[in-house]
C-alpha cells in the first residue's frame, strides 16, 4: 500500500510539473493548486463546487489540477518549476519562501481575508481504541515504550505545527530552556517512524499498523475516525497552537498562464458559506466563526492554544527551531 501511494505521489508530482495551465481550444481554463498532505479530500470537494459555481456564473468551463505532498517539499516544487497558479500550504513561512523568488507578489497576505487562511486547524494525538497506553496528554508521549508518529520539520509543515504545540507545553510546564529542551529531545526520542509528510504518517500508523499514538492535524484525526470506525480514538491536548494554513495566487506563473481572474476567484469562493461548512465537514476550522460555531458538537474549542505569533512569527520560529543546527537538529541529532 505503502509503495503504491509513494508511486502515485511521484506520477502526480510529474504530472502537475507538465501541466499546462491557461485555456484550451475548447474554451475549458486549467488551473493548478499547489497543496500539501491531508487537504487531498478536502479539494477533492471543493474543485467540484467551485467548477460549478465558476461555470454558472461566467459560462466557462474550469478544469483545476491538484498536487499534494509535505508543504515545505511542495514549496520547493514551485520554486524549482512547479507551474502552480495557487498555493494552499501548511503554513506562512513556506508561502514566504516562493514570494521571495518573485514568484509571488509582495503583500501576499493580506490580499484575502483572515490573512489568508481560510481554515484553521490544531494539532491532536490519534491512538488505538481502548487507548492501551493510556496517552492523555504531551507528558505521557515522553514515558518508556510509548512509540511516537510524527513527520519530519525539515520536508513538512505541519510537523513544524506537531513541533510547536509539543513546545507550548514544554514551555508552559517547564520554567526554564534546559527543561524544555529535555522535554523535546525525549520526546523525539520516542519518534519511532519519521515519514516527509503528514499523510505520510498517517499510512505508517493507521494502514501500516506502526507505533502507539499519532500526533496529528485535528482534520487528520478525524477522518480517520469516519474511516475505520470503532478502532481509533482521538485525545485533545490540553495544550495545542492554532495552525493557520495559508492560500495564496502564485502572481508570476498566473500573468503567464492567463489565469489572473480564475485563480484569485478559486481562493476567494473558499471563504463562501458553502465553500465554509465543506470545510468544516471535512475536520477543518471554518474562519467565518458564525459558521465555526455550526460544528461546536466537532471540535474541542477549550484547548489553550498558542499562535505562531508566540514565538515571534515564522520567521524567528524557523531560526530558532527550524534551520539547519536550530533546535530540532540538535535535540535530534545528540
Amino acid at each position: 500500500m505503502k509503495k503504491r501511494l509513494i508511486i502515485a505521489a511521484v506520477l502526480s508530482s510529474m504530472m502537475v510539473l507538465t501541466a499546462c495551465s491557461g485555456k484550451s481550444d475548447d474554451g475549458t481554463i486549467t488551473i493548478t493548486n499547489v497543496s500539501y498532505d491531508p487537504t487531498r479530500e478536502f479539494y477533492e470537494k471543493y474543485n467540484k463546487i467551485f467548477e460549478s459555481y465558476y461555470e454558472e456564473k461566467y459560462g466557462t468551463k474550469v478544469d483545476v489540477i491538484q498536487s499534494h505532498g509535505g508543504s515545505g517539499s511542495q514549496a520547493r516544487s514551485v520554486v524549482e518549476g512547479c507551474n502552480a497558479d495557487v498555493v494552499t500550504l501548511a503554513l506562512e513561512h513556506d508561502v514566504d519562501l516562493i514570494q521571495r523568488t518573485g514568484l509571488i507578489d509582495e503583500g501576499w497576505i493580506d490580499e484575502f481575508q483572515k490573512d489568508s487562511s481560510p481554515y484553521t486547524s490544531t494539532i491532536v494525538f490519534l491512538v488505538r481504541k481502548g487507548n492501551p497506553k493510556d496517552i492523555n496528554d504531551w507528558d505521557d508521549l515522553i514515558k518508556d515504550g510509548v512509540d511516537v508518529i510524527t513527520p519530519d520539520p525539515k520536508s513538512s509543515g505541519g510537523a513544524c505545527w506537531n513541533f510547536l504545540a509539543a513546545l507550548s507545553y514544554a514551555k508552559e510546564n517547564y520554567d526554564d530552556e534546559k527543561s524544555q529542551k529535555s522535554f523535546m529531545k525525549k520526546l523525539y526520542e520516542n519518534v519511532s517512524v519519521m515519514d516527509s509528510g503528514a499523510r505520510g504518517s498517517t499510512t505508517t500508523f493507521v494502514e501500516n499498523g506502526q507505533g502507539d499514538v499519532l500526533i496529528a492535524w485535528e482534520n487528520e484525526a478525524l477522518a480517520t475516525l469516519d474511516s475505520y470506525p470503532g478502532k481509533y480514538e482521538v485525545i485533545d491536548p490540553s495544550v495545542s497552537i492554532l495552525a493557520q494554513p495559508s492560500v495564496a495566487i502564485v502572481d508570476d506563473n498566473a500573468k503567464s498562464n492567463k489565469t489572473e481572474e480564475v485563480s484569485k476567484e478559486y481562493l476567494d469562493h473558499l471563504y463562501s458559506d458553502d465553500a465554509q461548512r465543506l470545510i468544516g465537514e471535512s475536520g477543518y476550522r471554518p474562519a467565518n466563526e458564525t459558521v465555526l460555531n455550526e460544528f461546536s458538537d466537532k471540535f474541542d474549542l477549550n484547548i489553550r492554544l498558542w499562535s505562531i505569533n508566540d514565538y515571534g512569527g515564522w520567521d524567528e520560529a524557523y531560526k530558532t527551531y527550524f534551520d539547519d543546527g536550530a533546535m530540532f537538529d540538535e535535540i535530534y541529532s545528540n
